[in-house]
C-alpha cells in the first residue's frame, strides 16, 4: 500500500489544479488500495462525477494494472467489474466538458484498461481529439499520437495530419521528450528531408534533457531504426545515456536496446559487456516464461558457457508452458547461439509443430531456416511446413510474401517447384522489386542445382522463369532515376543470380547516378562495391572526391567502409596520398572512440594498401588494447571472432615485414601453427598439373617443393631454388628446412628461417592465382594478393605468378605449350 501511495503522489500533482469540489473525491481515490475500493467510490458518487474525476479513476485503475505480473488477465478482471461500464458511460457523457489534456489522458487510460478492437468510447475520444487537433499543445499532441500508434494507425490520415503539424511547428518545439514520442509515431510518414530535419532538431535539443532520460534516448534510437538511418553522432550520445543508467535498466529496456542496436549495426561493446553482466544477475529472478524467454533471447547469444548451460536447462523445464511466439523466439535465439543441444531443439521443435497453423508466412520462413541451420530432422514436421507454405502460396497476392514462401519451399528437403507455383511467380514479376526478384532467382537456382530427380519435367519452365527474372531485373535498374531508392533495394542483395545477371547493369546504373553520391551515402555505396569485387575506377574516383570535399560531414565510424573497396580491389585514386591522408587524419582524432575490432579491420585495410599510420598502430599494438580486444572477442559470434583474430595476425605480419622500424614484435606463432595444423593442404586440379610439370622442367620432384610455409606463415604453392647459372638445385644439398609435401598435414617446423643458399642462388616462389585473386571484371590483382607479393619479395623470393586465365587459355591447351610456358617464366631472362 505504501508503494502504491508513492506512485500516486505523482498522479496527485497532475490533479492539483482541479477545482476544490473535485479534490475530496480525488483524494479518496488516490488512497484506494485495490480495484474494489475504487469501483465502490465510483458506484457511490456516479451522480456527481466530473470529467476530472473520470480521468483520475482511469488513472488509478491503470496504476493498479502496472503492479500486476499477468497484465491481460487483470485487464479482463477490471472489465468484468459491474461498475466498469458505469465509469465507461460516465466518460462518454463527459467528453465535451473535458479539456484537451483530460481528453487525451482518458483516451490513453481507456486503451490500457479496455483494449477492444472497436470500443465506442475510444472512437468518440479519437473523433473529438481530431476535431481539436490544431489547438493541442506539443505534450498533448505527442500523447495523442502515441494513442494512435497503440491502435496501429501509423498510416492513417489523422497521423498524417499530426506529421504536418509537427513539420510546420518544428522550429518552435523545444521539448525533446514530447518530440521523441512524435518522431516514433509519425516516422512512417516522413520524407527523407523531414527525417533529416528531425534528426538535426534532436541533436540541437539533446543537451536540454537530463542524463537520466533513458526513455527519451530509447525513443530516439527507435526513430532511427524506423527510418533505417544509422546516424552515429546521435547513437553515440544515446549510448552514453544508456551506459550511465545501466543499473536502472530493466530486462525489457536492455532487450529492446540490444535489438535496436543489432538492426542499426551499431556496435557498443561497453554496452554489451555491461548488459551481459546485468542480465546474468537476473537469471535467478525469473521463474515464468513471460520474463525468462526475454532473458533467454537477450542474454543467450552473448552468454558464456556456464550461463548458456543454465539458460538452456531452465528453458527446458519451462518448455511445456511456452506459447507459439515464445517457442519461436527461443528457437531463433538458439540459432544465434549456434546451439547443438539436441534434446532442447527437439522439444522446442515439437512446440513449433503443435502451433504451426498459427504462424504467418515470414515466421514459417524463419522456422524453416532455423530448423535446417540447427540440423533438425523430422519428415513429419517438414511435410506439414510444406503443406502450409503451399496453402499460403495459393492465396497470396503480395510479391514480397510470395517471394518469402517460395524461398522457404526451396530450402526444405526434397522440395520442388510445380507448374502452378511457376505460373504464380510469373504473374507478380512486374510488381517485384530487386529483393523479390533476387529471392525468386535464388530459389529457382537452388531447385535446378539440387533437385535432380525433378528436373526432367520442369527444367525448361524454370530456365524460362530465370530469363524473365533477368529481364525484369534489368528493366528495373534501367528505369531507376534515384540513387537513394536504388540503394534501398541494393543494400541486401547477394547471391549468384545478382552477380551473374545484374552486376554489370547495376554498376552502369550507379555510374549514371553517381552525382548523387554524397556524405550521407558514400560509405554504404563504397561497402557495396567492395562486396561485388567489381573494379570501376570512375565510381571509386567519385567516392574519393566526395570524401576529400566532405570529410567533416562523415563520421569516423564510416571510414572503414569507405576504405574497403580501395583496399580489397587494390586501387589508388587520383591524388591518392591526399585521399588517404585525409581519411587517416579523420581517424586519428577519434581513435579512442572506435571499438577494437574496427581498429583491427582499419589497420589491415590500410596495410593492404601500403599505409601504416603510426598513431593507429600504436593504438592497436599495446597490452591494454589487446587485453580489451580479448575480452570483446568472447562476445562475438564464432565466425566474426575468427575473422578478427586472423586480420590481427595479418596486420601484425605486415607491420613486422614492411615497417620493422616500428619494432612491433611478432606474436602469432602459436596462432598460426594452430590454424595451419587444421589445414589438410590438398591441391586442386590445376596445381597438381603444375606440380608434375615443374618436376619435369626442373629435373625431378627433389627440385621442387609444394605447399611451403615461409617465415610469418605465408603459404607458397611451389618453391624451387636456382643457382647463379639458373640451374635448379635439389633440396637436401644445402641447409633448407623443407615445406609440406602434398596431401600431408602442416608441421610446426615448416618455416625456413635461418636457411642459407649458395652464393648467387635465388629462391623462386611460384603462385597459381585462381579467379579469387583478381577483380571480377578485369584481370587486376586484388589487395591481399598484391600484399602477399610484396611480403614474399621482402623475404627474398623471386615471384612467379601463374594467373588462371593464362594457364587455361587456348594457347596453352597442350602439355608441350604449358611446359614451354613454365620454362620461359622460370629461366627466361628478364621474366618475372
Amino acid at each position: 500500500m505504501l508503494r502504491l501511495r508513492a506512485i500516486y503522489t505523482c498522479s496527485w500533482r497532475v490533479f492539483q489544479f482541479r477545482t476544490c469540489s473535485c479534490k475530496p473525491l480525488i483524494s479518496q481515490m488516490i488512497k484506494c488500495t485495490d480495484e474494489e475500493q475504487a469501483f465502490d467510490l465510483i458506484k457511490k458518487n456516479k451522480a456527481t462525477f466530473s470529467e476530472k474525476q473520470v480521468e483520475c479513476a482511469f488513472n488509478i485503475l491503470w496504476q493498479f494494472q502496472q503492479q500486476r505480473t499477468s497484465f491481460l488477465k487483470n485487464v479482463d478482471c477490471i472489465r468484468d467489474y459491474p461498475h466498469f461500464l458505469t465509469l465507461h458511460n460516465l466518460a462518454t457523457s463527459q467528453i465535451e466538458f473535458m479539456d484537451d489534456d483530460t481528453l487525451v489522458n482518458v483516451l490513453y487510460f481507456i486503451q490500457q484498461c479496455a483494449p477492444e478492437a472497436h470500443d465506442l468510447l475510444v472512437e468518440a475520444l479519437v473523433i473529438e481529439s481530431w476535431r481539436r487537433l490544431e489547438r493541442f499543445d506539443i505534450n498533448v499532441l505527442s500523447k495523442f499520437s502515441s494513442c494512435l500508434a497503440n491502435q496501429h494507425l501509423y498510416y492513417s490520415p489523422l497521423m498524417g495530419k499530426i506529421a504536418d503539424i509537427v513539420h510546420r511547428n518544428l522550429e518552435t518545439i523545444d521539448d525533446l521528450r514530447s518530440l521523441s514520442v512524435l518522431m516514433v509515431s509519425i516516422s512512417s510518414l516522413t520524407s527523407q528531408r523531414f527525417q533529416q530535419q528531425l534528426v538535426n532538431k534532436t541533436e540541437h535539443l539533446f543537451d536540454t534533457i537530463d542524463s537520466s532520460q533513458v526513455n527519451v534516448a530509447r525513443r530516439i534510437v527507435q526513430f532511427l531504426r524506423n527510418i533505417k538511418y544509422s546516424y552515429y553522432p546521435l547513437l553515440e550520445r544515446c549510448n552514453k545515456v544508456f551506459l550511465s543508467n545501466m543499473n536502472h535498466l530493466d530486462l525489457d529496456s536492455i532487450s529492446k536496446i540490444l535489438s535496436l542496436y543489432h538492426f542499426l549495426q551499431f556496435h557498443s561493446f561497453e554496452f554489451v559487456k555491461m548488459a551481459k553482466k546485468r542480465l546474468t544477475e537476473m537469471i535467478p529472478l525469473f521463474d515464468h516464461p513471460d520474463g525468462f524467454v526475454k532473458l533467454f533471447v537477450a542474454l543467450g547469444p552473448m552468454a558464456g558457457p556456464e550461463e548458456k548451460k543454465q539458460l538452456k536447462s531452465t528453458i527446458l523445464l519451462m518448455s511445456e508452458e511456452l506459447t507459439s511466439q515464445q517457442a519461436l523466439a527461443v528457437m531463433s535465439a538458439m540459432e544465434e547461439m549456434e546451439s547443438r543441444n539436441s534434446h532442447l531443439i527437439k522439444k522446442i521443435a515439437s512446440i513449433l509443430h503443435k502451433h504451426l497453423d498459427d504462424y504467418k508466412p515470414f515466421e514459417l520462413l524463419k522456422i524453416t531456416q532455423t530448423l535446417i541451420f540447427l540440423h533438425f530432422q523430422s519428415k513429419e514436421l517438414f511435410v506439414k511446413l510444406r503443406e502450409l507454405l503451399l496453402r499460403y502460396l495459393k492465396i497470396s497476392v503480395i510479391p514480397s510474401e510470395i517471394a518469402i514462401l517460395v524461398y522457404a519451399l526451396s530450402i526444405l528437403p526434397s522440395s520442388n517447384l510445380g507448374e502452378v507455383e511457376i505460373s504464380q511467380i510469373e504473374a507478380v514479376l512486374p510488381q517485384c522489386d530487386l529483393n523479390d526478384l533476387n529471392g525468386f532467382a535464388t530459389s529457382v537456382l537452388r531447385w535446378i542445382q539440387y533437385d535432380r530427380k525433378y528436373l526432367d519435367s520442369t527444367t525448361g519452365k524454370q530456365l524460362k522463369l530465370l530469363q524473365k527474372l533477368d529481364h525484369y531485373g534489368l528493366q528495373r535498374l534501367r528505369k531507376c532515376n534515384s540513387l537513394n531508392l536504388l540503394w534501398k533495394e541494393l543494400k541486401s542483395l547477394k547471391g549468384d543470380w545478382f552477380t551473374e545477371s545484374l552486376l554489370e547493369e547495376t554498376v552502369a546504373t550507379l555510374l549514371r547516378l553517381m552525382d548523387e553520391i554524397n556524405s550521407k551515402n558514400v560509405a554504404e555505396i563504397a561497402s557495396f562495391i567492395s562486396r561485388t569485387n567489381y573494379l570501376n575506377t570512375l565510381l571509386l574516383d567519385r567516392i574519393a572526391s566526395v570524401v576529400v570535399q566532405q570529410i567533416e560531414k562523415i563520421h569516423p565510424f564510416e571510414i572503414l567502409g569507405i576504405i574497403l573497396p580501395f583496399s580489397a580491389l587494390n586501387y589508388d585514386p587520383p591524388k591518392n596520398d591526399e585521399f588517404f591522408r585525409i581519411c587517416i587524419q579523420h581517424l586519428n582524432s577519434y581513435l579512442s572512440g572506435l571499438e577494437p575490432p574496427m581498429l583491427v579491420f582499419l589497420g589491415f585495410s590500410l596495410a593492404a594498401l601500403g599505409y601504416f599510420p603510426e598513431d593507429l598502430l600504436k593504438a592497436i599494438f599495446n597490452i591494454k588494447f589487446l587485453s580489451k580486444l580479448d575480452s570483446q572477442l568472447e562476445l562475438l559470434c564464432s565466425s566474426l571472432n575468427r575473422r578478427v583474430q586472423f586480420r590481427l595476425m595479418e596486420l601484425n605480419r605486415a607491420v613486422c615485414l614492411e615497417c620493422p622500424e616500428y619494432q612491433i614484435p611478432w606474436f602469432h606463432d602459436r596462432f598460426c601453427q594452430q590454424q595451419y595444423n587444421k589445414d589438410i593442404g590438398s591441391m586442386n586440379g590445376a596445381q597438381k598439373q603444375i606440380y608434375k610439370m615443374l618436376a619435369e622442367v626442373l629435373g625431378g620432384y627433389n627440385c621442387v617443393k609444394a605447399s611451403v610455409l615461409t617465415p610469418y606463415y605465408h603459404r607458397i604453392d611451389f618453391e624451387c631454388v636456382l643457382d647463379k647459372k639458373k640451374k635448379p638445385l635439389p633440396y637436401g644439398s644445402h641447409n633448407i628446412t623443407l615445406g609440406k609435401l602434398p596431401e600431408m598435414h602442416w608441421e610446426s617446423n615448416t618455416q625456413i628461417t635461418g636457411s642459407r643458399l649458395p652464393p648467387g642462388a635465388e629462391r623462386i616462389a611460384l603462385q597459381f592465382l585462381d579467379s579469387r585473386a583478381f577483380c571480377r571484371n578485369i584481370p587486376h590483382l586484388k589487395g591481399k594478393s598484391a600484399m602477399k607479393k610484396r611480403h614474399l619479395e621482402i623475404l627474398g623470393y623471386h615471384i612467379i605468378q601463374i594467373p588462371h586465365f593464362e594457364w587455361n587459355c587456348m594457347a596453352l591447351s597442350t602439355k608441350e605449350a604449358r611446359m614451354d610456358y613454365l620454362r620461359e617464366r622460370i629461366f627466361g631472362e628478364g621474366k618475372s
